[in-house]
């Protein structure tokens, strides 16, 4: 995420406290800080408020934060099911914005191709998440969240769903306005009923995505530069 937060907090329609810190980033990992929308009653009152979050989620049973480093995502099919997620699914269900994400694509003989996923007007992506908060041994609490994932399209699909196939065998799930107003809603209690809906508009969504090959340097974690999504065309032998 490198968009400015005043710029993330108005396309999220959200609010963000005044302290909120969001660092630049163009090659995020695990267990490394994102931005995530949720919303709380406060007094009554429904509040969409924009945090920061540690991306692996660390339900509040865990013993250590080690649990979230095999959490960052969340299978649609399952995640209601699993101890890990089955409690935030019902009440704290979060949006994680994100300007794109890289796949690698495998080509003949065995050699990957790093592409960048995007939303083709350049706008935000939302993706469907889950947050919880972990009170550490110095009663620090942590927030953290994970990415809801779905089978990918078939690659009979048109347009950019068949070229989605092509990337992966999963597909973090992306939602439109309508289905996150109904998703981040925290009075809502039947996780099953919205993931069904999840899935049945993601494709939807996708659709109108972009993607573009890059250059294999997003593949180190330490670089991290805006040259990362930049075009780039590889040279196959």
């Amino acid at each position: 995420m490198a968009k400015a937060i005043g710029d993330l907090v108005a396309e999220a329609e959200a609010e963000a406290d005044a302290n909120l810190e969001l660092r630049q980033s163009w090659n995020v990992a695990p267990t490394t800080d994102v931005p995530i929308v949720l919303e709380r009653l406060i007094d009554g009152q429904l509040h969409r408020q924009v945090h920061v979050a540690r991306w692996g989620l660390v339900p509040g049973w865990a013993k250590d934060l080690s649990v979230g480093v095999r959490a960052f995502n969340a299978r649609s099919e399952t995640a209601e099911s699993k101890p890990t997620f089955r409690a935030a699914v019902k009440k704290r269900r979060a949006a994680v914005p994100v300007e794109g994400y890289y796949e690698w694509k495998k080509e003949p003989g065995g050699k990957k191709r790093p592409y960048f996923v995007h939303a083709g007007d350049g706008s935000l992506i939302f993706f469907a998440g889950l947050y919880e908060w972990w009170k550490d041994e110095d009663g620090s609490w942590i927030l953290s969240t994970s990415i809801f994932t779905m089978e990918s399209p078939q690659e009979s699909e048109p347009g950019v769903l068949g070229e989605l196939a092509g990337l992966h065998d999963r597909l973090p799930i992306p939602m439109d306005k309508d289905m996150m107003a109904r998703w981040l809603a925290p009075m809502d209690e039947d996780g099953a009923g919205l993931i069904e809906q999840l899935r049945e508009q993601a494709f939807d969504v996708a659709s109108q995505w972009a993607m573009h090959e890059v250059n294999s340097a997003v593949g180190n974690v330490r670089n991290n530069s805006p040259e990362l999504v930049e075009p780039h065309t590889s040279q196959l032998f």
